[in-house]
């Protein structure tokens, strides 16, 4: 089943009002944004909507949003895994991915807003927060996914999550430079990892059953930039028919017959950076049938017992959908940000002989 077809310059404003109007109803005075009402946060997906907000034009309560960061970061530069109403709800962990993320969020809020008086107030939020990632990346070049919650390393690391860390290393070497704080170790972190994603597989899912049943696993690398050009496409059509449901969207888990919006849009905006733009437009105008009648989108589908499940609208899946509508219809000045690499001082060709010279020596 197709919906409207999204492309350059013909961004919906009106249809997607209340996808936008969803995610800042669920936050909170505090400014955190909630899954749904009711329900708890987390940082990653906290971010995810924030940056819906971002895109809809709703600046000052995405700004909130970050600020809601900065008042709950711990003084090691972390957050744990969960809060409820600015009280942590999870205490077990905290993310290192989730920990990132920030970084992308305040360097897409400045992308779309110029603020530099924005980038300025968070820029001490994301210098902690990616020292407190660095921290956990070993010589190899992955990074651990989580401590514990007493700090101590969970000793193995997800590509996906690792694959998100890349994107997010990227932002923050961004905003370092345009800070004029320049951080040129964390443009070698960036580098590391993404020879651990792309050459060293051993180095995860190490003390547990492969992740490669997720469909994050599979193209999250190119939806990151770690993978590109012709191995991106290659990626991508190597496991298409395993994963993508014609007409619905992308399965979460291979074996499961549910799709989910949020990782069908994630590999919308994947394949954009893969050059694949027809497929792009034709995956995601499957997704507008998961709409609710309120303009919000159910998590996912599933298809064999015909049922829309769970029972929830999340901010993060408006967030999703309202990212891969940008990137389509190149509507921000950040609707790039996922569907290309971007290092400012660094021009990508001067990346891609540097990633070429590493193969010839390796």
């Amino acid at each position: 089943m197709s919906g409207p077809y999204f492309t350059a310059g013909l961004f919906p404003r009106d249809f997607l009002a209340p996808t936008v109007a969803a995610i800042k109803d669920a936050q909170l005075p505090s400014g955190e944004i909630p899954w749904s009402p009711g329900n708890y946060a987390d940082p990653w997906d906290h971010v995810e909507a924030a940056m819906g907000l971002s895109i809809g034009g709703e600046w000052d309560a995405a700004e909130r949003a970050y600020r809601w960061l900065a008042r709950e970061q711990l003084e090691d530069g972390s957050w744990w895994a969960a809060y409820r109403d600015s009280t942590p709800d999870n205490r077990e962990r905290r993310e290192s991915n989730f920990v990132a993320y920030v970084a992308t969020g305040v360097w897409h809020h400045y992308l779309i807003s110029d603020s530099e008086a924005f980038l300025a107030e968070h820029w001490p939020m994301v210098q902690a927060a990616v020292d407190f990632v660095l921290s956990l990346q070993s010589e190899y070049g992955e990074i651990d996914w989580a401590v514990d919650e007493n700090g101590v390393s969970k000793g193995d690391a997800l590509i996906t999550g690792c694959s998100s860390i890349y994107k997010s290393l990227e932002c923050a070497y961004n905003i370092s430079v345009t800070m004029g704080d320049e951080r040129p170790e964390w443009l070698l972190a960036r580098e590391r990892l993404g020879v651990a994603l792309r050459e060293r597989p051993e180095r995860f899912d190490r003390t547990w059953e492969s992740k490669a049943r997720y469909s994050m696993d599979w193209f999250y690398p190119v939806l990151s930039g770690a993978i590109d050009g012709p191995a991106a496409r290659e990626r991508l059509a190597a496991r298409w028919s395993e994963f993508v449901e014609q007409g619905m969207g992308c399965r979460c888990v291979v074996e499961e017959p549910w799709v989910t919006v949020a990782e069908s849009c994630e590999l919308v905006m994947a394949l954009l950076a893969a050059g694949d733009h027809a497929r792009a437009v034709e995956l995601y105008s499957w997704l507008h049938q998961w709409r609710s009648d309120t303009g919000d989108y159910w998590t996912g589908y599933q298809f064999v017992e015909d049922l829309l499940w769970p029972d929830e609208r999340p901010t993060w899946t408006a967030g999703a959908v309202l990212l891969a509508a940008d990137a389509l219809t190149e509507h921000t000045a950040a609707a790039r940000l996922f569907t290309s690499v971007e290092l400012r001082g660094v021009a990508v060709d001067e990346l891609a002989k540097g990633r070429a010279s590493r193969r010839s020596r390796g």
